[in-house]
């Protein structure tokens, strides 16, 4: 066994960017970056740093269309040539020079941390620049170009691996990764995100569990607005700790987009950074107890740029290396003379929101019983119904 973890980084990353005013700013991948090396993480026997170069047409091609990655670098090359018909140039989408570069880097980023954890060069990959999961294999969407986590997923199957879990909280349905394993058996998707009555993409409901020859390897929670932590927690835990162990796999993948956080502007849940870092612990548990500890982490939504992403993908990335930061631990001072001289707001002084006296959160497990008058507990019943009895598994109880 080679490091702890390989982590994803470069500063060239942050070309990543549709513009000023868009909420995909490069600044939150800038800021996570920064404190994670104020907490000296980067520094770490245990981490080994890796930089990325732009993934060639053949990999993207492993899940994109050749037409589509053309149409990409078409606008990359020139931004007046959008392609609406395949997503580019859209609000969400616009064109901007060196797109393809700056979206095939974080592909191959993706795919190395896979390569490191399946040869066992690493124990755990984490890739937080990456997490693009909305983007199709045709098109792109929902702020994402290429869909790195697919890439990643489709590379580990075609070297060896027989099945693959992944695992998606962002608050957002993980429409892109699931359309392009709909009818893989071998692939299980799992996303717990809010409803798509109120929120993009408008999909991710129970009763979609992948295609006739692969029933069951979707999985969707359709959640509804302003699920808090403990609610939250309990979704993620008795839909995918059960369906991850049955399902066995050899490579564990999640997406840990932390839009579901309550200052998050673009959704509509109230969920807390420690409730996100318990959920991130979570499935490093799970790795460890179902796949050999192989565990591929990547980052996602999340739009609160200062207060949130940092603190929460700092905290993927301690926990990947097992020096987890306590929530209640300050933000390094450096961090935040940073962050007041390039945005002019006060950074947060703590890795966590929950007040101390008031942790550790308090999940309720799924086998103190079903709560019909919960709308929580009836998008989760409605998952498990959908789902479990495909895997072996009784709705009912855990």
């Amino acid at each position: 066994m080679g490091s702890r973890a390989h982590v994803v980084w470069d500063d060239v990353i942050t070309a990543y960017n549709f513009g000023a005013e868009h909420p995909m700013a490069p600044l939150r991948l800038d800021l996570t970056a920064r404190l994670c090396e104020g907490f000296g993480l980067f520094e770490l026997p245990e981490i080994e740093i890796v930089s990325p170069p732009v993934a060639s047409d053949a990999l993207l091609a492993t899940v994109h269309e050749r037409a589509y990655i053309e149409a990409v670098k078409a606008a990359s090359a020139d931004p007046r040539r959008v392609n609406i018909a395949r997503g580019i140039g859209t609000e969400d989408d616009p064109a901007f020079e060196g797109m393809h570069e700056a979206s095939a880097r974080l592909v191959q980023g993706t795919r190395m941390v896979c390569e490191s954890v399946w040869t066992g060069e690493a124990e755990h990959g984490v890739n937080f620049c990456g997490g693009m999961h909305h983007a199709m294999a045709d098109r792109a969407s929902g702020f994402c170009i290429y869909n790195d986590i697919a890439v990643g997923i489709q590379w580990l199957l075609d070297n060896g691996a027989e099945r693959v879990a992944y695992v998606d909280v962002d608050v957002h349905h993980g429409d892109g990764v699931e359309s392009i394993f709909w009818d893989d058996p071998r692939v299980l998707t799992i996303s717990v995100h809010e409803n798509g009555r109120m929120l993009f993409p408008g999909t991710g409901w129970p009763a979609d569990i992948g295609g006739l020859e692969a029933e069951g390897s979707a999985v969707n929670v359709a959640l509804p607005p302003g699920v808090t932590d403990s609610a939250w927690l309990r979704a993620v835990i008795s839909i995918a700790d059960p369906l991850v162990r049955a399902f066995k796999p050899d490579v564990l993948v999640t997406q840990h987009g932390c839009d579901t956080h309550m200052e998050d502007p673009l959704a509509h849940l109230a969920v807390t950074v420690d409730a996100q870092r318990y959920a991130i612990e979570v499935m490093h548990d799970l790795a460890h107890a179902v796949c050999g500890g192989k565990w591929v982490a990547v980052g996602g939504g999340g739009y609160e740029v200062v207060d949130v992403v940092p603190r929460t993908w700092t905290h993927l990335t301690a926990i990947a290396a097992h020096a987890p930061i306590a929530a209640a631990s300050e933000t390094p001072q450096q961090w935040r003379d940073y962050v007041h001289w390039k945005t002019g707001r006060l950074a947060p002084q703590r890795m966590g929101d929950v007040p101390v006296n008031n942790l550790p959160i308090w999940v309720q497990p799924w086998s103190m019983g079903y709560n019909p008058e919960s709308p929580t507990d009836r998008a989760i019943m409605a998952a498990r119904e959908a789902s479990f009895s495909h895997h072996g598994l009784d709705p009912w109880f855990d």
